[in-house]
C-alpha cells in the first residue's frame, strides 16, 4: 500500500507561512525553513513589544508633563502629588495631551492644583 503524506495540508501550511513573510528580505521570504524561523521570531518580538509600547508611552507622557510643569515652577513629582491630593481624575495620557496641544487648558489645571 502506498504511503499517504497528505500533500494538500502540508502545502497549505507552507503557503500560509510564506504568505505572511512576503515582504521580508532575501531567503527569509521564500525558503520555507528560514521563513518559518523568521516568522516565529517576529511573533516573539510582537508579543514583547506590545508590553514595551505601554512602557515607552508612559515615559513619553511623563516627560511631556514634566517639561510643561517646569514652566510654572513645579517638578513632575510635585505636580502629580498635587493632582492626586486634589482628586483630579485626569490620567497621564490626558495631561500630556493637554500640555502639548492645549497649553491654556493645562495652565488652568496647574492653577487649580496650586
Amino acid at each position: 500500500m502506498p504511503r499517504s503524506v497528505n500533500a494538500v495540508a502540508s502545502r497549505a501550511r507552507k503557503k500560509k507561512i510564506l504568505k505572511r513573510t512576503r515582504g521580508y528580505y532575501g531567503a527569509k521570504k521564500n525558503v520555507f525553513t528560514i521563513a518559518k524561523n523568521t516568522y516565529e521570531k517576529g511573533l516573539k518580538y510582537a508579543y514583547r513589544d506590545r508590553k514595551t509600547k505601554k512602557r515607552n508611552f508612559r515615559a513619553l507622557w511623563i516627560q511631556r508633563i514634566n517639561a510643561s510643569t517646569r514652566q510654572y515652577g513645579l517638578s513632575y513629582s510635585q505636580f502629580m502629588d498635587m493632582v492626586i491630593t486634589k482628586g483630579i481624575q485626569l490620567n497621564r495620557k490626558v495631561l500630556a495631551d493637554l500640555a502639548m496641544n492645549h497649553p491654556e487648558a493645562f495652565k488652568k489645571v496647574v492653577d487649580t492644583v496650586k
